[in-house]
């Protein structure tokens, strides 16, 4: 950079790359933090607000996502039909066991902008409950998520 000017992410010039992250054992909302960096792209210095410069994360194991204190028991999920009286409730312990993908997903959701940008770039995350995915084309390089300190 020269002449003091702000760099600005070409579409030609970002490299999407594909990290796979282990869930087990990580807490939900600090991974999900941290997915929600990598998708944006704050990670790299290419970042630009207004561009997709994030990576795709593959996220495995989310079956095996630890949440703190007593979440499992009081955290619940809402969503309505539309129709009266349609408000519907799920615990996220019933949801971590019919789809643990979800309950990733809709945290990860939850700490992206809510723009049309952070939709595009909630298409490149993909989570599988087990310890198995079909991205092994892609050669994705495994990540290791710190964690905070204690």
């Amino acid at each position: 950079m020269k002449d003091g000017k702000t760099y600005m992410a070409k579409p030609s010039n970002i490299d999407r790359k594909w990290v796979v992250i282990d869930a087990k054992d990580k807490v939900l909302g600090r991974l999900a933090g941290q997915i929600a960096n990598i998708l944006r792209g704050k990670h790299k210095p290419q970042f630009t607000p207004h561009m997709d410069t994030g990576d795709f994360v593959i996220v495995v194991n989310a079956e095996k996502v630890l949440l703190t204190g007593k979440k499992r028991e009081q955290k619940v999920y809402r969503r309505h039909t539309g129709y009266p009286g349609g408000l519907r409730v799920t615990s996220v312990d019933r949801m971590l066991e019919t789809r643990p993908e979800e309950v990733i997903r809709k945290t990860v959701w939850g700490m992206l902008p809510k723009n049309k940008l952070s939709r595009q770039q909630l298409t490149k995350l993909k989570v599988y409950a087990g310890p198995d995915h079909p991205h092994a084309a892609q050669m994705p390089e495994p990540l290791e998520v710190e964690e905070a300190v204690k």
